[in-house]
C-alpha cells in the first residue's frame, strides 16, 4: 500500500485476502464444492464456512475483544457486549460462484457504536480491493475514487438486484421496475449488492437499488459510497438504511431522483431500534447507540409473508375518518340570525 492505512483496516485487508485465496482455490473445481440450501433460491457452500472462519480468525488474532457479526454463523464468535463489531459476508454473490460467474466478492465492515468506520470489499476473480476509512476517502487498488459526475437519469447505468426468497413482495418490485426503467439508460442486475455498491463508488454506475437485504450486504459498499462523495439511504432519502432492509445510492444528484421515484414503494420497520442519527453522526447518547446486533434482532424476526402483508398494507389507499359533529358545536338558527353580516371592504379613490 502506498499510503499509511489505519490498523485495523489493514487486518481487515488481511482477512479478506485470506478468504479470497479460498475462494480463488474452489473455484478452480467448482464441481468437487459442496451447496447446501438455506431457503428456497439460497444457497451456502463449504467455501462460505471455509471463507468466514478464515476471516474471524484473523480478525479475533488482532482483536480478541471485538463482536463479530457474520452471515454463516451470526454472533457465536467473538465479544457480546463490544462497541467494536466486525459485519462480514464471507461471500456475497454465492449463486455467482457455484455457477463460475465471475461476480461476487468478500464483505469486511467495522461499526463502532454502531457507525462503520472501516471497511473492504474483495473481488477475488479480478483481484481489485476496494477499501475505505471514514473520513479518509475510497480507494480501488490504491487509486482514489469518485462517484460519477453525471446529472440527467436518462444518461444513467443503474445497478440493482431481484427478490428471490420466498414471500418477497414480486409485484411490488415489478411496479419499482415499471417506475425506473424507462427513465435511465440501463439497468443492470449482477448479483453482489456489496460490489454493486463499489460500482456505483468508482463510476461504474450512477445509482443502485434493492430491497430484502441484511446489514453484511451492504455495510462495507456504504462506506465506500460515502467516501467516495456519494449518497446512500433509505427509499425516503433517510441515512437509517443499514437495518431496514431497503437501500438506494448514487452520486448526489441521481440519488435525488432515484429517492423521488421510490419514496413510493418504502417499508420503513419502525419498530426497528433506532437512534435516529444517520450514519456516521454521533447521536450522543452511547447507551441507545444502534448495535448491528441489536437492529439486526428487531428487523429480521418477523417472518417473510408477514413483511409482505405489512407492505401491501402500507400501499392501500387510507381512508379518510367520518367527521362527527357534536350538537353543541352545530350551529344554530338563532346563532345565524344574530350573526354580524360582513361588510365588504371599503375601496378609496
Amino acid at each position: 500500500m502506498s499510503q499509511a492505512l489505519h490498523p485495523m483496516l489493514n487486518i481487515a485487508i488481511k482477512a479478506a485476502r485470506a478468504a479470497g485465496a479460498i475462494i480463488n482455490r474452489a473455484s478452480l473445481d467448482l464441481d468437487l464444492v459442496k451447496v447446501s440450501n438455506k431457503a428456497p433460491n439460497d444457497f451456502v457452500t463449504e467455501v462460505d464456512h471455509a471463507a468466514e472462519n478464515a476471516i474471524i480468525e484473523t480478525l479475533l488474532t488482532a482483536y480478541p475483544g471485538h463482536g463479530i457479526l457474520a452471515e454463516e454463523s451470526g454472533r457465536e464468535r467473538g465479544a457480546k457486549d463490544s462497541e467494536f463489531v466486525w459485519i462480514i459476508d464471507p461471500l456475497d454473490g454465492t449463486t455467482n460462484f457455484i455457477h463460475g460467474f465471475p461476480f461476487y466478492c468478500v464483505s469486511i465492515a467495522l461499526a463502532v457504536r454502531g457507525q462503520i468506520q472501516q471497511a473492504v470489499v474483495y473481488d477475488p476473480s479480478h483481484n481489485d480491493l476496494f477499501y475505505a476509512s471514514k473520513g479518509r476517502g475510497a480507494y480501488l487498488n490504491d487509486k482514489r475514487i469518485r462517484v460519477s459526475k453525471r446529472i440527467r437519469l436518462a444518461e444513467c447505468l443503474v445497478g440493482t438486484g431481484f427478490p428471490f426468497r420466498k414471500g418477497d413482495n414480486f409485484k411490488r418490485y415489478l411496479s419499482m421496475l415499471e417506475a425506473v426503467m424507462p427513465l435511465c439508460a440501463g439497468l443492470r442486475r449482477p448479483g453482489s449488492a456489496a460490489l454493486d455498491l463499489c460500482y456505483v463508488a468508482a463510476g461504474y454506475t450512477d445509482g443502485f437499488f434493492e430491497t430484502g437485504l441484511s446489514p453484511w450486504d451492504i455495510a462495507g459498499g456504504a462506506l465506500m459510497i460515502t467516501e467516495a462523495g456519494g449518497l446512500i439511504g433509505n427509499f425516503t432519502g433517510e441515512a437509517d438504511f443499514l437495518f431496514q432492509r431497503e437501500v438506494v445510492a448514487g452520486n448526489p444528484k441521481v440519488y435525488a431522483q432515484l429517492v423521488k421515484l421510490l419514496s413510493p414503494y418504502t417499508r420503513i420497520i419502525s419498530d426497528a431500534p433506532s437512534t435516529g442519527a444517520p450514519l456516521g453522526i454521533d447521536s450522543g447518547d452511547d447507551d441507545a447507540a444502534l448495535t448491528p446486533e441489536a437492529a439486526l434482532i428487531g428487523t429480521l424476526e418477523a417472518p417473510a409473508a408477514e413483511v409482505a402483508v405489512k407492505a401491501n398494507e402500507a400501499f392501500a389507499p387510507k381512508k379518510k375518518p367520518p367527521v362527527r359533529i357534536r350538537k353543541d358545536d352545530a350551529p344554530r338558527p338563532d346563532d345565524r340570525a344574530t350573526a354580524p353580516a360582513k361588510r365588504a371592504p371599503r375601496t378609496t379613490r
